[in-house]
């Protein structure tokens, strides 16, 4: 199967689709990134501080995935660690994590505002929170606004 790139040949709607696989391609990459930095600033607020443990037990997967993301993270300069230790947000990791937050308390007030229950949409927001566009966030906003 061959991957289509959006080029100056192709027509428009091919061009638009590009770009919404392209979209949905660069959310799915920064969906973890967001996730961890959320957890560690929620771990880090509750408990005083993140370990790797506190990570593998949240997201129940094995301590080896919490390491190797941990790295990845580390290298894309949003926590920062040392051996033994606990896992620290950097300034540009808590501002994802604060900036995820937001957006996932947005998605779950928006959902209630339009009748979804409490559970429900905590878990919905869980995905959707990562999909959505600022100008769809601003839409969710101004309707959950207007039901205060």
């Amino acid at each position: 199967m061959t991957t289509r790139h959006a080029s100056p040949t192709m027509a428009p709607s091919e061009k638009r689709a590009s770009n919404e696989f392209r979209r949905t391609r660069h959310d799915h990459a920064t969906e973890t990134a967001e996730d961890y930095v959320e957890a560690v600033a929620q771990i880090e607020d509750e408990a005083g501080e993140c370990r790797g443990a506190d990570l593998a037990r949240l997201f129940a997967v094995s301590h080896v995935t919490v390491t190797k993301t941990i790295a990845r993270l580390k290298d894309e300069g949003l926590v920062d660690t040392r051996p033994y230790g606990p896992i620290t947000l950097t300034t540009r990791g808590r501002r994802l994590a604060r900036d995820s937050q937001r957006r996932h308390d947005l998605v779950v007030e928006f959902l209630k505002t339009i009748g979804v229950s409490d559970e429900t949409a905590r878990i919905d927001a869980e995905g959707i929170e990562h999909h959505v566009s600022k100008e769809t966030l601003k839409c969710f906003q101004k309707i959950v606004e207007g039901q205060r």
